[in-house]
Parts: C-alpha cells; structure tokens; sequence
C-alpha cells in the first residue's frame, strides 16, 4: 500500500508543471506523506527514505509552493471519517439590513441614488442592529456604493464582539490597491474586508429624486405615484423599476456573493429596501406580486442560513440578551460559546 501511495505521488509530479532535467517539479518543498513506517522526503524528485520504530507516528503531505495546495492525508482516518468529512455540506450565515433612517428618509425626500447620510436616529439604528447581530460570524461585508449603507455597516460592527475592523477595499485603479495595502498578516487576520458596488444601491428615482412624497402625490395624484413606488416593472419618470433593480441587484448576489456562501463563507449584506427586496425575492422564490408587498424596516437585520444551495430565513435576531437566539444551527451555536469563552 506505502509502495503504490508513493508511486502516485512521483507519477502526479512528474506529470504537472515546469521539469528539471530529471523530469521532476524544482518548485516542490520537502514536506511530511503517511507511508506506514517510513517517511519520504523528496529532493530534486529522487524519494530520500528515513526508517521509524513502529511506535513512532509518521506522517506525509506533498505540497507545491506554486499552489500552496496538500495533499490530504487520508489513510490517517477510518472509511467512515474520510466518507463524512468529504460529504459534510458548507453552512454560512447570511445577514442583511437595510440601512438605517437617512437624512432624507426624515424629511419624506425621495432619495434613490442620491448620497446622503444617516440621521441621529439612524445611527441608533444602526448601533441597535449590531448588537442584533453581534454573535453572529462575519467573513465578509458587501455594501452599497451609498454612505448610509456604508454607515451602517461600519457602526454595526462596532457593536461585535469578535472586534474584528471593518476595512472597505479600494480596487479601483493598482495606485489605489497600492496605498491601501495591509503589511502585518497579524493586523490582516482581525479585519473583515467591505467590498463596495453600485450594483447594491437603491433603485434610481429618476426625476423623483429629491421630491417630497407628499408634494408628488399632490401634484401626480396618489394612484401615479403608487404605481410607480410600488408596481414591479413601472419606473418613475426617467428611473428604474424594481425589476429592473432587481436583474442588477440579483445578477451580483448570485455571481459574486452566492459562491461566497457556498465556499462556507458568513457574509453581512448592507443595502437598501429595493436591492434587498430583489435579493429576497430571489431567496424566498417570491412572485413580482408577492415581492411588491414585502416591506424592509431600517435597522432591523434578517438572517438567512446557506447550507447545500438553499437559503433558509430565520428572521431577525432579538439582541444579545437571549440565550438562545443564536442555536439555529450547531454551527452558529458553538460560534457564539466560542466567543463567551474568548471573552470570560
């Protein structure tokens, strides 16, 4: 069995990348592979043997220093093992919210693309939902382009108790990767990166912008203006609809945002009530009907767990207070006993 393991894994390096002249990989490292009672080493692709008493435990990984990828050592475990760890399905948690009351929100503007800043009352909203959500794990943050969804993500953060920094990326130009690059893998481990894009903004009002609602329905009558905040493909003068909302919102969670998830990575979403309402739509299965009645409050986050490609909602955590709100899954259970241990 040692014998033909260690056939296969000369036959792999032999077979892949740039050869020396002895047909080998130069780039491979010497690393530990299980062969029983022996451990190889390989040196420029020749296998240097080193004999072990029967007590001694051996081990052995291949590794390329292109990839930084190992072999797994699975004659290590039992059949049985192998087989679970192999088929035990990825589970993430998705959080979303939709940012807390704008400046605009508090004078009855509508706001649309518009970027404007939260109010006092925001804040606190803001604040409120990441004590909500203050057990739950966050690789990951995904926002708008608009500073009221930026706020809230970063003041929600505040509220974690991983204390892990909320860092937005700036991948706009290689100056811009450049100046904002980390240098302390330590620092890097306690940060979560925030990636921006306008793909998550509100929808665009057209000329709504900067109208007051009540003005407007005076002046287009309550039904117009209905039809154009609330039907699913009519777009206000100039604007968008929420359909149309929806294909840009929707198309960036599933290529972006989705394999994320299924990688096993938690990700937080903080956007607005109609990019979340088409991202939900596209969660729940919901019809155009059933996602125009669908209502987002501020500052109130809704978690969804990803597990074998299909979302389940949970609702909205009720705050740190309760024991239990966190035991949805072992998984975010043991998260949450995790950090009461860290933090004893």
């Amino acid at each position: 069995m040692a014998s033909l393991v260690v056939q296969q894994a000369i036959g792999a390096l032999q077979t892949s990348g740039p050869s020396s002249s002895f047909g080998c990989r130069q780039d491979i490292l010497s690393v530990p592979v299980k062969l029983g009672l022996k451990e190889c080493k390989f040196s420029n692709g020749y296998p240097m043997w080193n004999r072990f008493s029967s007590s001694q435990k051996h081990s052995c990984v291949i590794q390329a220093s292109t990839s930084q990828a190992s072999v797994v050592d699975t004659m290590s475990l039992p059949s049985n093992r192998i087989s679970e760890k192999l088929k035990k399905p990825n589970e993430a948690a998705l959080i979303l919210i939709r940012h807390g009351e704008s400046m605009w929100n508090e004078k009855n503007l509508f706001t649309g693309c518009v970027d404007v800043a939260l109010t006092k009352k925001g804040i606190e909203e803001a604040i409120e939902a990441g004590k909500r959500i203050s057990n739950i794990p966050i690789d990951m943050i995904y926002t708008s382009a608009l500073i009221r969804a930026q706020m809230t993500a970063m003041l929600a953060m505040t509220q974690h108790r991983r204390k892990k920094v909320p860092i937005i990326m700036h991948n706009e130009n290689e100056q811009a990767n450049l100046w904002s690059e980390i240098y302390s893998e330590e620092t890097r481990k306690q940060s979560i990166p925030v990636i921006t894009t306008w793909q998550l903004n509100e929808r665009m009002y057209g000329e709504l912008q900067g109208l007051n609602k009540q003005e407007t329905a005076e002046r287009y009558g309550k039904e117009k203006v209905h039809e154009w905040r609330r039907s699913y493909d009519i777009p206000p003068p100039n604007g968008e609809s929420l359909e149309m909302c929806a294909e840009r919102a929707v198309a960036y969670f599933k290529e972006n945002i989705e394999p994320q998830l299924q990688s096993g990575k938690h990700v937080m979403i903080a956007a607005h009530g109609n990019s979340l309402r088409s991202i939900i739509m596209y969660l729940d299965k919901l019809t155009s009907q059933e996602v125009i009645s669908l209502e987002l409050s501020t500052g109130i986050p809704l978690l969804y767990i990803c597990k074998e490609g299909k979302f389940m909602r949970r609702g909205s955590p009720v705050g740190t207070t309760e024991a239990g709100v966190y035991a949805y899954t072992r998984r975010l259970a043991a998260y949450r006993q995790k950090l009461d241990d860290m933090l004893q």
